[in-house]
């Protein structure tokens, strides 16, 4: 399909404004940010500010909020939760943003967030309960720190073409020297060293203890010289994957689910071990702005249009339950999803909320071994 051809799909709505940015991409076609044709150049209102991971800043999951305000929120975009609120203990103030369970006590402790209202919000109560039953997630009166909205799986995507597999899928393919600097990994320390945790064999109810950052620690070092890249940009893993630069790469599913509808022969292991499971959501920042609007954007994201397009386009799970109904069984067990979260959570090692002067050791001892130390 070529350039013009894929521009009229877009217009028609047959291909994501992503999946062609993507595609121009890999053409060696630059893509230069200019304002969507919903920003209408009238609208004087100040638009909400979302703070999120890469791949969330686009207009797929924002129709609703599009078509309240005739425009987008506008978008700022962090590499990982540590560092987004490091910004903001900083200063920078936005109105939501998009933390993951392991780090709502700390969010919370921080001071910098309200209480969520779930009256405020339109979509609530099609919201799968087992996944607002977060630890510290009780903001009492009923009210909620943080508003669940995507859930899945971290583990290895990998070319099935190209990797040899040895006996069953396991973490032991990113420690596999046949593919020295043909493997990759996220680099933020928030999926790779509870990854490596797994790889060690430390249970995460002990993975605070000095034994566990000693065990870790080992295999990550182990690991290091065979890794090609370290980056939080998924979609420098996905054309690395693509062209076959890369064999394997710890990603999450959203990198296999696109690799997949381009063509490329992948698949998202589950691991002998387990994969690294999470569930992610949505605060408002204590001295939101647009507070009315903070609720128009996360209610936007827990609409069935946007877990729609969560499920088949990145194949992660969405909060609202109605979002699952257009899909078969048999498609949501290929993505690694159900119906029902916690058939996916519990057989996955789910990530527990750990200290602040956890996280920073965590944090600094990872970058020490990127860095080759």
């Amino acid at each position: 399909m070529d350039v013009l051809d894929q521009l009229g799909s877009m217009k028609e709505g047959k291909l994501s404004r992503r999946a062609f940015a993507r595609s121009l991409l890999a053409a060696g076609v630059g893509v230069t940010a200019v304002p969507m044709g919903a920003r209408l150049a009238g609208a004087q209102d100040a638009q909400a500010t979302f703070f999120t991971w890469g791949g969330y800043d686009i207009p797929e999951l924002f129709g609703e909020y599009e078509e309240k305000n005739g425009a987008l929120p506008d978008f700022a975009v962090f590499g990982g939760s540590e560092e987004a609120l490091t910004k903001m203990r900083g200063g920078f103030v936005v109105d939501v943003s998009h933390p993951c369970n392991q780090s709502l006590p700390r969010w919370v402790q921080s001071g910098l967030f309200q209480p969520i209202d779930p009256s405020r919000l339109n979509h609530w109560p099609d919201v799968l309960p087992g996944l607002v039953d977060l630890s510290g997630n009780d903001a009492e009166n009923g009210n909620i720190w943080l508003a669940p909205f995507d859930w899945g799986r971290t583990s290895i995507t990998y070319r099935t073409d190209l990797f040899e597999l040895e006996g069953e899928e396991s973490w032991d393919m990113l420690w596999d020297e046949r593919y020295k600097n043909r493997l990759g990994s996220l680099a933020s320390g928030g999926d790779a060293w509870w990854c490596g945790a797994i790889k060690a064999g430390v249970d995460f109810e002990n993975i605070d203890t000095p034994e566990a950052f000693d065990k870790i620690a080992a295999v990550m070092r182990e690991q290091r010289p065979l890794i090609r890249t370290y980056t939080d940009d998924t979609t420098t893993l996905e054309q690395a994957l693509s062209s076959g630069e890369m064999v394997a790469a710890m990603t999450w599913a959203s990198s296999a689910t696109q690799l997949k509808a381009q063509g490329v022969p992948v698949a998202f292991a589950d691991p002998k071990e387990g994969a690294l499971t999470w569930v992610c959501g949505l605060m408002i920042h204590k001295d939101a702005p647009h507070l009315e609007k903070a609720y128009e954007v996360i209610d936007s994201l827990l609409s069935v249009e946007a877990g729609k397009f969560m499920i088949n386009d990145y194949g992660y799970g969405h909060s609202n339950a109605k979002s699952f109904e257009s899909f078969d069984d048999e498609m949501l067990t290929g993505l690694g999803l159900s119906k029902n979260p916690q058939d996916v959570l519990d057989v996955g090692h789910f990530q527990i909320p750990q200290s602040q002067e956890w996280e920073t050791k965590m944090n600094g001892l990872f970058e020490e071994i990127k860095a080759g130390f």
